[in-house]
């Protein structure tokens, strides 16, 4: 766990700087199946803030989606609603949590958790920037987070977990800071049943989004372990040969 811990937090440091400098690097760098950053054969963006529309300005957010690295737009699933405390796992830039943060306005507020320091520097810079002060982030890990049992409302995710090494640990603690009747609302990336091993043996592809993704069936049957009910896997776009971008719904049942 470590390895793989260390080795993503190098990533994802390196795509803070390059996001703090006017850069910005794709998730999947590197990988051949793309003919340019965060795009597929065709040219259609798989990754990052394009995934977020024209309306992402009317969310003064437009500088932390700028560096988003995510597969999806969780929030659009999340059905957030004022008063709500919403819970992002690997904030990143902070675009998710500013996006949550006012529409939970008046009376809720988001926090951020991410493990790596120069992420949590550029989303406070972020959110300080878009006048948004309902928010908090957190440095720490999936597997540990620093919450209170039943202490938010909505769990989120844009394209980090399938990073963990241990997501069926990642899973649980997302129910324990969960409310009775809480949601989850993620974007991830889930692999093909027919994944290959050297695919799932390098460790660049892990770091890209891809190596470390479950299955349909293995997310799943991760979050009926974890005491979800009401999944819903709903895949919305290729992001590698092997792998898809999906939209995750759950929820815990209210006793």
């Amino acid at each position: 766990m470590t390895d793989i811990r260390d080795t993503v937090r190098d990533r994802y440091a390196s795509a803070a700087r390059a996001a703090a400098g006017g850069a910005q690097e794709g998730c999947c760098r590197g990988d051949a199946a793309f003919v340019e950053l965060n795009r597929d054969a065709e040219g259609r963006p798989v990754f990052g803030k394009e995934l977020y529309g024209e309306d992402i300005d009317e969310e003064g957010t437009t500088e932390a989606i700028e560096a988003s690295l995510g597969c999806g737009v969780p929030t659009a699933v999340a059905d957030l609603h004022p008063g709500e405390v919403v819970l992002d796992l690997g904030s990143g830039a902070g675009g998710d949590v500013l996006i949550s943060a006012r529409r939970v306005t008046p009376g809720g507020r988001a926090i951020g958790l991410d493990m790596t320091t120069e992420m949590l520097d550029l989303a406070r810079r972020n959110a300080a920037a878009a006048g948004v002060d309902n928010v908090e982030f957190l440095q720490g890990y999936l597997e540990e987070v620093p919450l209170p049992d039943d202490s938010v409302d909505v769990v989120i995710s844009n394209c980090v977990i399938n990073l963990a090494a241990d997501k069926s640990v990642v899973l649980a603690e997302a129910a324990r800071v969960l409310r009775p009747g809480g949601r989850f609302a993620v974007s991830d990336v889930v692999a093909d049943e027919d994944m290959d091993e050297a695919t799932r043996a390098d460790m660049a592809q892990w770091t890209g989004c891809i190596a470390g993704a479950l299955t349909q069936a293995q997310f799943r049957a991760a979050l009926l372990d974890a005491g979800f009910t009401d999944i819903e896997i709903t895949p919305t776009h290729r992001v590698h040969s092997h792998a898809s971008s999906a939209l995750i719904r759950a929820r815990l049942p209210l006793t």
